[in-house]
């Protein structure tokens, strides 16, 4: 009989209860909305974020305000965002490095696939292969000839461990054959100082990192790892017409909260997502950079993310990469 009325009363409290999350959920947004963005201010990554930022308090009418929370490779910033309450107040900025750096560090701090709740994808744009000046190779099939032929191979340099740079020059490894040695540096900006000072001599870069230096014919730009050709550099050939297969790397960024965030809320966020990755100044940012702005679900975000997490965990398993 009393466990008869303690179901009675769950039921009724769950009647009463759920209009009152669906309420909480439609008067989404009341105040200000922080968004962790895990590097720090400056640079293309944080100027794309405060972009976005601007958009969403014009969509959301609220205040979208940046957090910059960088260090550990993203995992700072991360780590946070998995550990905020899930009403839709704390967002957590993501790049392909949240991926790359969970799947090369078993300590990062946070699991992608359990973590969080995948909101939307704002673009996606693919890496320039570009090599110092001095580097007498001018294409593809002519740097993996030299760094065979010269005894102590070449270097390239990253961003840091368990970067989209890194992982990207030891997937051109396995598929190549190429002699290369990574140099992780605290950011893109020291490795392309070392780069165009010679110190190394490859760079899986970023289009917004390595633009500058491209425009002003600074580095010698071998392949772009997109599909098909970019407009902003047509007379360059994509590493799959070099003749490497399904070298396909784009880097991207996107947007989660913290797991749990009411279905409804997800929802409006990422419509909203979606409406300021396709108005200016976001979408002229991101053409500039060479990356397309991206409308996915949240169903298809956290699809998207699975599938990059096990292709950078069986290139880290095959080079038997550890990070300390």
């Amino acid at each position: 009989m009393k466990i008869t009325f303690l179901l009675i009363k769950l039921l009724i409290a769950s009647v009463f209860l759920a209009p009152l999350v669906t309420v909480n959920a439609a008067s989404y947004p009341k105040k200000s909305i922080t968004l962790i963005v895990p590097f720090a201010p400056g640079g293309g990554t944080d100027s794309i974020a405060r972009d976005l930022a601007k958009i969403l308090s014009e969509k959301l009418g609220q205040s979208v305000i940046v957090d910059n929370r960088g260090g550990g490779g993203g995992s700072i910033g991360a780590s946070m965002g998995s550990k905020a309450e899930a009403d839709g107040y704390t967002l957590l900025f993501v790049t392909s490095t949240f991926i790359t750096h969970a799947a090369t560090d078993s300590t990062a701090g946070y699991n992608v696939e359990k973590d969080f709740s995948p909101v939307a994808m704002i673009g996606r744009g693919p890496l320039l292969v570009v090599s110092n000046k001095s580097i007498p190779a001018k294409s593809l099939s002519e740097l993996i000839q030299l760094s065979i032929q010269n005894p102590d191979g070449l270097n390239y340099c990253s961003s840091g461990p368990g970067s989209i740079n890194h992982l990207s020059g030891e997937l051109f490894k396995q598929k190549t054959g190429a002699k290369l040695t990574h140099i992780p540096y605290k950011g893109s900006g020291p490795a392309t100082i070392d780069l165009l000072a010679g110190r190394v001599q490859v760079f899986f870069a970023t289009i917004p990192t390595i633009l500058p230096y491209v425009e002003s014919d600074r580095v010698n730009v071998l392949a772009i790892t997109s599909e098909k050709r970019s407009p902003l550099f047509p007379s360059i050939p994509t590493a799959i017409e070099a003749g490497i297969p399904d070298f396909n790397i784009s880097t991207w960024w996107g947007i989660v909260a913290p797991p749990g965030t009411p279905n409804a809320i997800v929802k409006q966020l990422n419509e909203a997502v979606n409406y300021a990755a396709n108005k200016d100044p976001l979408k002229a940012r991101l053409a500039k950079e060479g990356a397309l702005a991206y409308k996915l679900s949240p169903s298809d975000f956290q699809k998207m993310l699975n599938k990059e997490l096990k292709m950078w965990q069986n290139v880290v398993k095959s080079s038997n990469l550890k990070v300390d």
